[in-house]
C-alpha cells in the first residue's frame, strides 16, 4: 500500500514538474500598441510619437515590461497604408493609434474589432471614418483638427486685413486630407470674389518648383489686368 502511494507521488511529480517549468518559460503577454502613420519617420514626427510614449511612461507603462509598440510608416504614400494596417491587425495588436486621416481610414477598413485611436487628422465624418461627431459608432475614437471649418474664417480675416485682395496663392501638401481643406478654402474664396491658385508639394525638395510655378501663374494673371490699367510689367 505504501509502495503504491510512493509510486503515485513520484509519477505525479514527474508529470507536474515539466508542466510547471513550461508555464514559467512562457512569457507574460503584454498589451501591444500599433502605431500607424501616414508620414515619414523624420525627426519632427518621431518627436511627436516620443511625446506619446513618454506620457504613457509617466502613467506607469514601461516599454518592454508592461507595454509594447509596433510602428508602421507609409512614407507619405497612401497606397501603402492598407497593407501596413493589415500587418498590425495580423500581429494582433491590442489597439491602433493613427497619425493622419488616411491612416485612420485604412485602419478602419482593416478591422472592425481592434480599437482605433485617431491622434490627429482632418474631419473624420467627411473621410467616412465615423458616422457623426456626436455618435461616432464603430471602433474609432480620438481627436480631429476639423481645420476645414476654420477656412471660412481665415479667408474672411484675410479680406478684412487686405480689403482689395483679389488673388491668393495656396501652398499645400498633396494629400487627400489637405485636398479637402483646399477645396473648402477655394469655395469660400469664390464666395468673396477672390481668385485662388493652389500649388501642391510632396516634400521639401518640391518647394523650389512650387515657388517658380506660383510666381509664373501669378505674374501671368496679373499682366493683363496691369496692362488694362496702363501699368507696364
Amino acid at each position: 500500500m505504501h509502495r503504491r502511494v510512493f509510486l503515485g507521488t513520484v509519477v505525479g511529480s514527474l508529470l507536474v514538474g515539466p508542466l510547471a517549468a513550461a508555464a514559467q518559460q512562457v512569457p507574460r503577454k503584454i498589451p501591444v500598441i500599433g502605431l500607424l502613420d501616414f508620414g515619414t519617420a523624420d525627426p519632427a514626427r518621431l518627436a511627436w510619437w516620443q511625446a506619446f510614449r513618454r506620457r504613457l511612461q509617466e502613467l506607469g507603462y514601461v516599454e518592454g515590461h508592461s507595454i509594447g509598440f509596433e510602428a508602421r510608416w507609409a512614407q507619405g504614400r497612401a497606397e501603402r497604408l492598407p497593407g501596413l494596417a493589415a500587418e498590425l491587425v495580423g500581429l494582433r495588436v491590442d489597439v491602433i493609434v493613427t497619425g493622419g486621416s488616411e491612416a485612420a481610414r485604412a485602419a478602419k477598413q482593416a478591422t472592425a474589432t481592434v480599437p482605433i485611436v485617431m491622434a490627429t487628422g482632418s474631419d473624420p465624418v467627411k473621410f467616412g471614418i465615423v458616422e457623426s461627431l456626436a455618435r461616432p459608432g464603430g471602433n474609432v475614437t480620438g481627436v480631429s483638427s476639423i481645420s476645414g471649418e476654420l477656412m471660412a474664417k481665415r479667408v474672411e480675416l484675410l479680406r478684412e486685413l487686405l480689403p482689395k485682395i483679389s488673388r491668393v496663392a495656396i501652398l499645400w501638401d498633396e494629400t487627400p486630407t489637405a485636398r479637402i481643406t483646399v477645396q473648402e478654402l477655394e469655395a469660400e474664396a469664390r464666395s468673396l470674389g477672390i481668385e485662388t491658385h493652389p500649388v501642391g508639394v510632396r516634400g521639401s525638395s518640391d518647394f523650389a518648383r512650387a515657388t517658380r510655378a506660383f510666381f509664373f501663374t501669378m505674374s501671368r494673371t496679373a499682366r493683363p489686368a496691369a496692362q488694362a490699367a496702363g501699368c507696364p510689367l
